[in-house]
Order: C-alpha cells, then structure tokens, then sequence
C-alpha cells in the first residue's frame, strides 16, 4: 500500500511568525487569501511555504489544479531540505503527475526524506522495496523501513509488517509478532479509514486460526506493552 500527497503541518513556531496570516488562512480552508498572502512569501524562498504552494496546485486549493507547478513548487523546497516536499515530490514521480513517471527518482526523494523520519516515505519505502518498485526486490530492506513507520504509529506500515512475520518474508516466520502488529494497525488506524482497521482484523482474525490460545494471548500482551510505550501524541 502507498501513501497519498502529505499535508505539510502547521507548527507553532511557523505560525508565530508574520505570515501567521496566511497559514491561519490556508488552516481554516480560506485558500484564496492565502495564496494571496503566502505566494510573495514562496517567491521569497521560504522552503515551507513553498511545500504549501505546491500542495495548493497539486489539490487545486484556491488555484487551478497544475501538477506541472505542484511539482515546481515542491522541488524548490525539497532542494532546501524540507521533508514534506521531499515525500510530494517523490510522490508525483511515482504517480507521473507533472513528471514522467519515474521510480528511480521517487526513491531517490522518498530516501531523503525517509532519512528525516518523515512516516509516509518510510512506508512508501517498505512497499517499494516489498514488490521491488523501482529497485531490487529486497525484503530484508522492506521490513526496514516497515518498521521505522510503524514504530511512528502507522497503521499501513503495522499491517505490512504483519504480513512480513506472516509469510516469513525478511524476517523468520513468527504469528505471534504478526498478530501483535496486524492488532496495533487495527488500533492505530484513523477513524475515517474503516477498510484498513477492517483490512488488519481481517488478517489477524486469519493469523489467529493458526494459533494456540497461548500465542494469542502472548501477542496481546506484547500488544499493550507497544501501546504503553508508544502512546499517542
């Protein structure tokens, strides 16, 4: 499974400068002023900014939509470092919009901004590497960047690591970590996304079948015990 476009977060210490305006306004869906107010300021090369603007013509968001100037806007932030573009910018090449599709250059970005812990280019990576999209099949490198994700609460990443320890793929084979991991994506998916938490029940209740109630109930234990110590921010 891959991500979608990631929306770029509004921190409090980007808010608290004198575009507050415009970021106040693109956060209450008033996009027409803020890309009043933000374009000057993306001109100016402000990388965060920018990641917005790109955004705004990727979603058509107080702009017509244009994936040729998404990606434009993208690129000169991501070249800047910010992670968020960095994973958009992958994510149009991936998708070949604005761009030629090109699975060599998702990666490329996916990695910069996977190496900055951004959750969305990590699991992206994992899936990359899982079908070998783009690279050498490696599941081995798939686990990888499954768990980084998934240790960061991310419900797709969970639910493709527990198919890993299902299948032995990268990993040994082990339906105890399975369980606990397809039980955790189920936890941690959002409450508008009901076909991943029913996806990850699904598999667990399969897992569950090949289980003795001892393994059941050694994988809930380790459940709660992730839970406990990753709690939700």
């Amino acid at each position: 499974m891959v991500c979608g476009l990631a929306l770029c977060p509004l921190t409090q210490a980007v808010v608290a400068e004198p575009y507050g305006d415009g970021l106040a306004a693109f956060s209450s869906g008033d996009y027409a002023t803020a890309f009043k107010l933000l374009q000057p300021l993306a001109d100016h090369g402000n990388p965060f900014v920018q990641s917005i603007l790109g955004e705004m013509y990727a979603d058509g968001k107080g702009v017509p939509q244009d994936y040729a100037e998404a990606v434009k806007w993208y690129r000169l932030a991501a070249d800047q470092g910010d992670a968020a573009a960095q994973y958009n910018l992958g994510f149009m090449y991936h998708e070949g919009q604005g761009v030629p599709q090109d699975y060599t250059e998702t990666l490329k970005w996916y990695l910069l901004a996977a190496d900055q812990g951004f959750v969305a280019a990590q699991s992206n990576l994992g899936a990359m590497y899982d079908s070998g999209q783009g690279v050498s099949q490696d599941y081995g490198a798939s686990v990888k960047w499954y768990r980084k994700a998934a240790d960061q609460g991310d419900a797709a990443a969970q639910s493709n690591l527990g198919l890993m320890y299902g299948a032995g793929k990268g990993v040994p084979q082990d339906f105890v970590l399975a369980h606990m991991w397809f039980n955790l994506a189920s936890a941690s998916s959002s409450a508008d996304d009901a076909k991943m938490r029913d996806h990850a029940v699904e598999f667990r209740n399969a897992i569950a079948t090949k289980m003795t109630p001892a393994q059941i109930a050694e994988a809930q234990r380790l459940a709660r015990e992730w839970l406990a110590a990753h709690p939700k921010k």
